[in-house]
């Protein structure tokens, strides 16, 4: 399983999907202690790496045996070593980390290297990040309420898995462990979705009201859509925008259950769209979520920062900086955009949100911990700016910017309120 996910031909978690669908004969515990130690291996690989080149015999098989050291106790494993595997693992064990770089330790790869170890408090930051994420869920604001659901979960078979409601988000709720989540009647019925805090937090940033018009520019699988509509009690108009027919299609399911009726999926051009182009100046509330290189996520994605390279990274810049462009163009004066990802690197964030600022003059900053005040998140913040850490707020990595267009002092000739449809 090692040797494919290692080929980096496609995501760590889509390699792990095909091979138990071609290996139906290993059993559920089988298959969370594979899924277990390959992420294991992709969290620490460059440490890994480094430990694999002493000892015998095939690389690939040193770190599934550094993989399976984290899932089994050492008597289990002892039963598949070979006697010389033996006291090569009581050496790489027994090594004070300590002695490494702190790049090696914490596996950082050498395209990223400088930049994770350039920002603030690193070493914890890098910590956090190779630890194993929570299951965070939030409720669906449409159809129930957080303390509703808790205290039903309190009384049924979801007990097994003790849920905490999130410390910011008043949707959230976080488990240890990986329950059967698809298969709880409120998952089926539409009362829950899973969805990492941060990214719920970017909803309450967004802040949608009733009766308005509201384009989620990078809809993706659509877990901020529906979060957005709800809050919207399924009135006014939500157009969930992707450039991936395939994505926006995956995301129909959880439209249907979550009850609304106020979402419009439009698959979009990757420039000069046309339907884009007839919302110019219509929208109340326009939420960029960004296409960028998902560093906040590694928790749940370690693959990532194998997978991505400096010349990636230098593409998705310019991607960043066109969406921005084209989204800002939609939003009404007097409305807001929010502008997101789901990295870490000021390049992605900070600089991306100052250069189009310089551009526009017609924008303004707002403060993001004010606005989440408004809706009675208690967030202090360092900045004007949301930058949320898993070291720091127990969150996915994620940064928010929030943007006001201002109003012209006359109306324009022509300006309407009307708010066509794509078709």
């Amino acid at each position: 399983m090692l040797g494919e996910v290692l080929q980096w031909q496609y995501p760590a978690d889509a390699v792990l999907s095909h091979w138990f669908r071609a290996h139906k004969n290993a059993g559920l515990r089988d298959r969370g202690e594979i899924a277990e130690a390959v992420f294991d291996v992709l969290r620490h690989l460059r440490r890994y790496r480094q430990f694999a080149e002493s000892g015998q015999g095939a690389a690939t098989r040193r770190l599934a045996i550094l993989g399976l050291a984290s899932v089994w106790s050492r008597d289990i494993l002892d039963t598949g070593l070979e006697e010389h595997e033996k006291p090569w693992l009581d050496h790489v064990q027994a090594f004070d980390l300590s002695n490494l770089s702190p790049a090696v330790r914490h596996s950082v790869p050498e395209w990223l290297e400088s930049q994770l170890m350039a920002l603030p408090d690193a070493e914890a930051l890098l910590r956090a990040l190779n630890q194993p994420a929570p299951l965070d869920l939030r409720i669906n604001p449409f159809k129930t309420d957080r303390d509703t659901v808790l205290q039903a979960w309190a009384q049924g078979p979801e007990s097994k898995w003790p849920a905490q409601p999130t410390p910011y988000s008043p949707w959230g709720m976080r488990i240890q462990g990986r329950p059967p989540i698809n298969r709880w009647r409120s998952f089926e019925r539409g009362e829950i979705e899973v969805q990492d805090e941060g990214s719920q937090l970017l909803a309450a940033l967004v802040g949608p009201k009733r009766g308005e018009m509201v384009i989620d520019y990078c809809a993706g699988a659509g877990g901020k859509t529906l979060l957005l509509g709800a809050l919207m009690r399924s009135t006014g108009r939500l157009y969930a925008f992707d450039v991936s027919a395939a994505r926006l299609a995956r995301a129909k399911p959880r439209f249907a259950r979550s009850g609304l009726s106020n979402i419009v999926p439009v698959v979009i051009a990757d420039k000069n769209d046309q339907r884009v182009k007839r919302l110019r100046g219509k929208a109340h509330r326009v939420l960029v979520d960004a296409p960028c290189s998902g560093l906040g996520t590694l928790r749940r994605n370690p693959d990532l920062k194998w997978r991505q390279h400096a010349e990636t990274l230098a593409q998705l810049l310019v991607t960043q900086a066109a969406i921005l462009e084209d989204a800002a163009a939609c939003v009404r004066p007097g409305g807001r955009l929010v502008y997101a990802s789901c990295s870490l690197l000021p390049q992605e964030n900070e600089q991306q949100v100052q250069a189009f600022l310089e551009k526009h003059p017609d924008f303004v900053l707002l403060d993001a911990s004010t606005v989440l005040a408004d809706r009675g998140i208690q967030l202090p913040l360092d900045g004007p700016m949301l930058q949320l850490r898993p070291d720091v707020h127990g969150t996915d990595g994620f940064f928010a910017a929030v943007m006001q267009r201002n109003k012209p002092d006359v109306t324009e000739p022509g300006d309407t309120e009307d708010e066509p449809a794509p078709e």
